[in-house]
C-alpha cells in the first residue's frame, strides 16, 4: 500500500493482533487441514466484519432467489446482494482452507443509504462487539452527495473510528472513494479531499486503503449499473480483487483492472434520452426521498448480522 507501512498478512512472523479469534477444530478443519495446499501460506485474519452503506451491502450485485431462479440485474433486483465484501471474503475463506485453516468467519453489517455517522454509531459498536480481526470500513459517500457535507468534520469522525478499532488489535481496511464522471462529476473536490485524508488517517494508524479512485477499469460506464450510483457483479468482482490487493495478497486474477473491449458510440440522440430516463427514474426520486428525510434503508436489516463460518458461493 502507498505511503503506509503495514504487516505481511501471509508472513509467519507477522505478529498476531492484539486480540485473536479462538476457532475450536472440528471434522471439517480437520479435513481441510488434510487437504491443505503446502504451498499456500496461512492467512492471519481468521474473522471479518464490514461495516458500511450500500457500497459494502453489495449493491447491484444480486445472490440468485432461493429456489435457484436467476435475480434481475441492476435496480429491478429484490434479492439480497453479494458485491465486493462477500466477494472478498469468498477470496479469504477458500485461501484459509487451502493452507489447511478453519473457514473465515464472515459478517456483513453494511446497509443501503447510511450516512457516515449512522455507520460509526450503528455498525462499529456490533461490529467490534464480534471481536473481528479484519474491519472493512467504507463510508462517506452519501455524505459527499450532499451540498452541505463538512469533509475535515467527516474525516475526524473517521479518524475517531479507526483509532477505536485499531486498539483492539484489529486490522481496518478504508477506501478512496471513486472518481465519479457525468453528472456526479462535482463530486471531485470534495472526494479528492478526502480520499487525501483517508490515506494520512491510514498512514498514522497502520491501516490498509483500497483504492478505488484509481481503479481505471471503473472509469467505464458499462461497470456501473442502471442507477449509475452502484457497480455490476463484475465492477463489484474488480473491486474485490483490488481490495485483496490492497491487503498485500496477490489477485485471483491479474487483468482486474484491464479495461473492457472499446463499446460502439452511442448516438447523441440515443444518450440523451438514456440520460432523460436516469433522470426520471433515479434522480427524482433520490431527490424525493431527501426532502422527506427518508432513506432507501430505512427500516431495512443487516444481510449477515453475526459472523459465520463462511463457505465460498458458487
Amino acid at each position: 500500500m502507498l505511503g503506509v507501512t503495514t504487516p505481511d498478512p501471509t508472513s509467519p512472523e507477522t505478529p498476531e493482533p492484539a486480540r485473536t479469534v479462538a476457532v475450536e477444530p472440528d471434522a471439517a478443519a480437520t479435513a481441510a487441514a488434510e487437504a491443505a495446499d503446502p504451498t499456500s501460506p496461512p492467512l492471519r485474519w481468521a474473522r471479518y466484519v464490514a461495516v458500511g452503506d450500500s457500497f459494502s451491502e453489495g449493491l447491484w450485485d444480486p445472490y440468485p432467489y432461493d429456489d435457484g431462479t436467476p435475480a434481475p440485474a441492476g435496480t429491478a433486483s429484490e434479492a439480497k446482494q453479494r458485491g465486493w465484501a462477500d466477494r472478498l471474503a469468498d477470496a479469504l475463506s477458500a485461501r484459509r482452507a487451502a493452507a489447511g485453516q478453519p473457514p473465515l468467519e464472515y459478517a456483513n453489517l453494511a446497509i443501503r443509504g447510511r450516512l457516515l455517522h449512522q455507520i460509526l454509531d450503528e455498525q462499529v459498536p456490533s461490529a467490534l462487539a464480534a471481536e473481528p480481526d479484519l474491519v472493512s470500513l467504507v463510508g462517506g459517500g452519501n455524505d459527499i452527495l450532499r451540498p452541505n457535507a463538512d469533509i475535515d468534520a467527516l474525516s475526524a469522525e473517521l479518524e475517531d473510528a479507526v483509532v477505536r478499532i485499531r486498539a483492539t488489535g484489529a486490522d481496518v481496511l478504508l477506501a478512496a472513494g471513486f472518481k465519479a464522471g457525468g453528472a456526479l462529476a462535482f463530486t471531485h473536490g470534495r472526494t479528492g479531499v478526502y480520499n487525501s485524508n483517508i490515506w494520512s488517517i491510514a498512514r498514522r494508524h497502520g491501516a490498509y486503503v483500497l483504492d478505488l479512485w484509481g481503479l481505471r477499469a471503473l472509469f467505464d460506464l458499462r461497470l456501473w449499473s442502471d442507477d449509475r450510483l452502484h457497480l455490476t457483479p463484475e465492477g463489484h468482482d474488480r473491486v474485490a480483487q483490488a481490495a485483496l490487493v490492497a491487503l498485500g495478497l496477490e489477485p485471483d486474477d491479474a487483468r482486474f483492472d484491464a479495461p473492457l473491449d472499446p463499446a460502439p458510440p452511442v448516438p447523441f440522440v440515443e444518450k440523451a434520452r438514456a440520460d432523460a430516463q436516469w433522470a426520471r427514474t433515479h434522480v427524482v426520486p433520490w431527490i424525493e426521498r431527501r426532502i422527506r428525510r427518508t432513506s432507501s434503508g430505512d427500516g431495512r436489516p443487516a444481510k449477515w448480522p453475526e459472523p459465520t463460518r463462511w463457505q465460498p458461493w458458487g
